[in-house]
């Protein structure tokens, strides 16, 4: 392969370039067949190996490759689950959807009170609420870590029920005839904190989707969820349509 050229003159750094050439690369997918190692990557672009490594730290951090401790990087698989948003969704059917089997390890499971958490389900500080927190695994590996809160005196049946392969909102339905038909989400990126990371089985530089999700039923809030899920294994997605207008000059 015929080295590649970077612009000394250019006003980006080095890294940056090599981090956007390769973007473009990975884009009509030249690297099919296997991604190059840093070493490959020094002689291709006749950088150093810091730089090398700079570039794909933003690439990792992006899940647009893999790279683990000595071994060579990888192109990343498409997302195990695609979510399209605008919908109130279960992360349970989401990846049973997929033909992965879906499982929950209930890591906390009780009754407790969270002023934060009430203030958001417009509820009084020191109301009690159900709070769970579990680790949702797609398949053999670990996918998200899932921490909801319902006001107790609605959630409060559902305590003593196995969400080890089940899914909240169907448990909630059966046993409070409660059905959410409403949602509010946000979405960031964030880098999770070191305890999050080895539950998720991810690296130092990888990241995760934070999504805050505030649900309904009828005109009252009912569920104040927090789930941190992996960003090389599920994706958001959306059909848009144009907003704006064009105006002639």
């Amino acid at each position: 392969m015929a080295a590649r050229t970077l612009d000394r003159a250019d006003a980006r750094p080095l890294w940056r370039q090599l981090q956007d050439d390769l973007i473009e690369r990975l884009r009509i997918g030249e690297f099919a067949d296997g991604f190059p190692g840093e070493l490959a990557l020094v002689e291709d672009y006749g950088v150093s190996r810091h730089t090398v490594r700079q570039a794909l730290r933003k690439l990792r951090a992006d899940g647009m490759v893999t790279a683990e401790r000595g071994r060579q990087p990888r192109v990343s698989p498409a997302a195990d689950i695609v979510q399209p948003l605008g919908v109130l969704y279960s992360l349970f059917s989401s990846v049973e959807g997929t033909g992965l089997a879906q499982r929950s390890v209930v890591q906390t499971i009780g009754l407790r009170a969270d002023a934060v958490v009430a203030d958001r389900l417009g509820l009084e500080g020191s109301t009690p609420l159900v709070h769970i927190e579990r680790v949702r695994y797609a398949g053999d590996d670990p996918l998200a870590i899932d921490r909801v809160w319902l006001p107790a005196a609605i959630a409060e049946p559902i305590l003593d029920a196995d969400f080890s392969h089940t899914s909240l909102y169907t448990v909630l339905a059966e046993r409070t005839g409660l059905r959410l038909d409403r949602g509010e989400e946000t979405i960031r990126a964030v880098l999770p904190t070191p305890g999050e990371r080895t539950r998720l089985g991810t690296t130092p530089d990888q990241a995760a989707l934070s999504i805050h999700r505030l649900s309904y039923a009828g005109p009252h809030r009912v569920e104040w969820r927090h789930t941190l899920v992996r960003g090389d294994r599920f994706a958001l997605s959306a059909e848009t349509t144009a907003s704006y207008r064009l105006t002639a000059r």
